[in-house]
């Protein structure tokens, strides 16, 4: 743990639950997989659970969110075991807490941050922070421009490309610079599975650069560019470290999942390696990075892969449970005070419309998660300030008690928070500030 989570504690005091639940992770026998046992999703302790971190917060006034270490360590811990000796590079796009960072950081099997946008970069590099690989491609000038002119932080960022026209887009921003640093540059590959020879595309719309041919063609150019040094590859194969293949109550979905992954990832790890040699030949990569949470195996497994992203599974949001893979428990929640009293067999919590991104559905709302088995009414869903909650255990709930919830995705939760409660045991050891309590808002 950092320093600095150690310097502010809030409520001292001895942990009375050192191995936080009694939780165990059960080896399935002949497989090198670990599954989560059933108390792991909370549906054995979950008043023991309540109990913990009603006390652990009894200082609080709700809303609040908390981050548990013990799961935040047992969840970093399966990421590193499911890598198989591959370093991580921690997505600060599921975490948004330079603390949470810094404390993943320090953990062995994680090297660097995939940063979501170069103000955040640039920021973290200031911080202390080394080895940023932005993800996404910029169209900042503002901080194209601040890059270039800072040796240090132009040796530790790295940007991402998947056109010629981004690469003109980046000469011309600092094209004015006097001694401009060199911008590292990494190419975007498009990890889509495209079945029936291209008729159907399945996966993300990121990067255009599908073939060897395409590939090689933007890097050449990034390497030719006397501003530019060519220096990794990245490929995110969303349709299968972003789609779980276990939907709960859906099993014939799930075959359809595993199928399409298996299929998709074959064909992936064929192209990547083509594609990884065939630019080596161009230059000499630092790393090639791909995977996330969902498939940090499969990924790793991959001869030409360096390195593999993950975030989400740090926190393990409710999505997560839809993944056979994804063991571990959830790490970061929310609480919000229930402040109304409907009727019988409901209450209201004050806010709580903390919508995931991606596309619509009752499965992008926080999760009611302690008491459990309460739900949303269908007409009103998770509202933007207030949210009424059914079913009986609403009937135990006291105006001022509160709501435990648990986020769809990791990403947006610290977008709602402006600082993280970090819980050992039934305590909160200190109180760290997200991004947007740091006054940071990147998008």
């Amino acid at each position: 743990m950092p320093p600095e989570l150690d310097t502010r504690v809030r409520y001292p005091g001895p942990v009375t639950y050192p191995d936080l639940r009694g939780h165990q992770l059960e080896t399935v026998p002949g497989h090198s997989r670990s599954r989560p046992s059933r108390a792991a999703h909370g549906r054995v302790d979950s008043v023991k659970d309540l109990e913990r971190l009603n006390h652990a917060t009894a200082h609080l006034d709700p809303p609040l969110a908390v981050v548990d270490l013990a799961s935040l360590r047992e969840n970093a811990a399966d990421l590193v075991r499911r890598a198989a000796g591959k370093p991580i590079r921690v997505a600060s796009k599921s975490v948004r807490c330079r603390e949470i960072l810094r404390t993943v950081l320090e953990m062995d099997g994680f090297e660097g941050v995939m940063a979501f946008t170069l103000p955040e970069a640039l920021w973290l590099v200031e911080s202390g922070f080394s080895d940023v690989l932005v993800a996404y491609p910029t169209a900042d000038r503002s901080a194209l421009r601040r890059l270039a002119s800072d040796p240090v932080a132009a040796d530790e960022i790295t940007l991402t490309a998947d056109s010629v026209e981004q690469l003109d887009l980046i000469e011309k921003a600092v094209a004015e610079i006097p001694d401009a640093a060199p911008i590292r540059i990494s190419v975007d590959v498009d990890a889509s599975w495209r079945p029936l020879h291209g008729r159907l595309r399945v996966g993300a719309l990121r990067s255009p650069l599908h073939s060897v041919e395409a590939v090689s063609t933007v890097a050449r150019e990034a390497a030719d560019r006397t501003g530019l040094r060519l220096v990794g590859l990245m490929a995110y194969e969303a349709q299968i470290a972003g789609v779980g293949d276990r939907p709960p109550g859906r099993p014939a979905r799930g075959l359809a999942v595993r199928a399409m992954q298996g299929l998709s990832g074959a064909e992936l790890a064929e192209r990547r390696a083509e594609i990884v040699a065939a630019v080596k030949e161009i230059a000499q990569l630092e790393f090639v990075n791909g995977g996330g949470t969902g498939s940090v195996e499969r990924t790793a497994a991959e001869d030409a892969i360096t390195e593999i992203a993950a975030g989400s599974g740090l926190f393990k949001p409710r999505l997560f449970d839809g993944y056979r893979a994804v063991a571990g428990r959830p790490a970061a929640l929310f609480a919000l005070p229930v402040v109304r009293r409907p009727g019988r067999g409901i209450v209201t919590v004050l806010g709580g419309g903390y919508l995931a991104s991606g596309a619509p559905g009752w499965d992008r709302l926080p999760q009611p998660y302690l008491p459990a088995k309460l739900r949303y009414d269908a007409q009103e869903g998770a509202g933007e300030v207030q949210t009424p909650l059914l079913g009986a255990a609403a009937d135990d709930l006291a105006v001022g008690d509160r709501v435990w919830f648990r986020h769809a995705k990791a990403g947006e939760l610290c977008e709602r928070f402006a600082e993280l409660h970090t819980i050992e045991g039934d305590k909160v050891t200190a109180t760290v500030p997200t991004y947007r309590g740091e006054g940071r808002t990147f998008l």
